[in-house]
């Protein structure tokens, strides 16, 4: 008789690229890219970075996004969510300085409610708890737009000099993000055919250039000698107030959905959407702005990113286990529009929750 393969908790997603993320932490503690090892690491993770973004314009169809905006209520919530009551949270959380945070891990944290939502994990979750995943998908592509300008304006708001920005900072932003992201968009009608159809193996170029741009900002940092500065009480103190962070805005955006008078599924959506933030937009856009600071500033947004995953895949089981059995909807043609995120995430659930597109 066949023994039964142990498994992990269903509820618990352990994502082989969240390995390989923290496999490279590794890598960049033991053997740091040095002299002129890391002026190379350093250019490739620039080309990589535009690279990037130019595969997120060249995704992203333009009408569809355009259709989107008819549920403009939501959309509006989801970006004041993201872009409004995260940063206003991070500048309340300035009080814990330097009791509960260094300023290091503070001016991470504070980034981390910068950075837009993300779009693949946002319509997975919303997808498993029966809500609806059109606007989930618009939701979530808006954001990764909007933020390509209001995350440089907003860090160049309220970081101040304390977290490298300056004018610098952000005609890199545009040269490194914006840019390459229109030349996608203005390329998408002679290279979008080519893209849909090696879509799998660009996804490993996509994975493949945060993982470049992880290696590259670490390494910065233990040449620098930043990790010092941090002690694994501090750690333990800033998963704590991550903790409570993602508490308040998976409550505030669940409430005020309800209040504002969402229907159900818009509901789910808002909470999901509006509750999360990209590790694949948050990382390239540190780089740009911290440079060998960005080790201990994206810091706070890698925890976070795993955090979200484990507590949204629970409370997205609920939602469906709570639900009316409904009949299976098609797929909309707005549903391609999620082809632009990296977001590294395996979502759980049943084997009946339809599959996001890889973002």
């Amino acid at each position: 008789m066949r023994r039964a393969v142990p498994k992990l908790p269903s509820w618990l997603p352990v994502d082989g690229y969240i390995l390989a993320l923290v496999g490279t932490v590794a890598l960049a503690a033991l053997l740091p890219a040095r002299g002129p090892a890391a002026t190379v690491a350093d250019g490739a993770s620039t080309g990589a970075v535009a690279l990037l973004f130019f595969l997120y314009g060249a995704r992203l169809s333009t009408r569809e996004a355009w259709d989107g905006l008819r549920h403009w209520r939501l959309h509006l919530t989801v970006l004041a969510c993201t872009f409004v009551l995260f940063p206003v949270l991070g500048l309340a959380a300035r009080g814990l300085v330097p009791y509960v945070l260094p300023p290091t891990l503070y001016t991470g944290l504070l980034f981390l409610c910068l950075v837009p939502s993300t779009v693949q994990s946002s319509i997975a979750f919303t997808s498993l708890a029966r809500g609806n995943v059109a606007a989930a998908i618009c939701a979530g592509s808006f954001s990764s737009i909007v933020g390509i300008v209001v995350t440089p304006l907003l860090a160049g708001l309220v970081l101040h000099g304390g977290g490298g920005f300056s004018a610098g900072s952000l005609l890199s932003i545009v040269c490194q993000l914006l840019l390459p992201f229109v030349a996608g968009q203005l390329l998408r009608r002679w290279v979008g055919g080519f893209i849909a159809r090696h879509k799998k193996a660009l996804g490993y170029v996509d994975r493949g250039s945060i993982l470049l741009v992880v290696y590259t900002a670490f390494s910065a940092g233990m040449v620098q000698g930043i990790w010092h500065q941090v002690s694994p009480l501090r750690l333990l103190c800033l998963l704590g107030v991550e903790a409570v962070l993602l508490a308040v805005m998976l409550t505030a955006t669940s409430y005020g959905a309800k209040k504002l008078g969402f229907p159900r599924a818009d509901r789910i959506a808002i909470t999901f959407a509006g509750s999360k933030k990209s590790l694949a937009a948050g990382l390239p856009m540190a780089s740009v702005l911290f440079g060998a600071q960005a080790g201990l500033a994206v810091l706070p947004l890698m925890l976070f990113h795993q955090m979200q995953l484990m507590v949204c895949a629970v409370l997205a089981k609920r939602c469906a286990a709570g639900a009316e059995p409904e009949p299976r909807r098609e797929s909309t043609p707005a549903a391609t529009a999620a082809g632009g995120s990296t977001d590294p995430v395996r979502v759980p659930g049943p084997a009946t929750a339809p599959a996001p597109a890889a973002r």
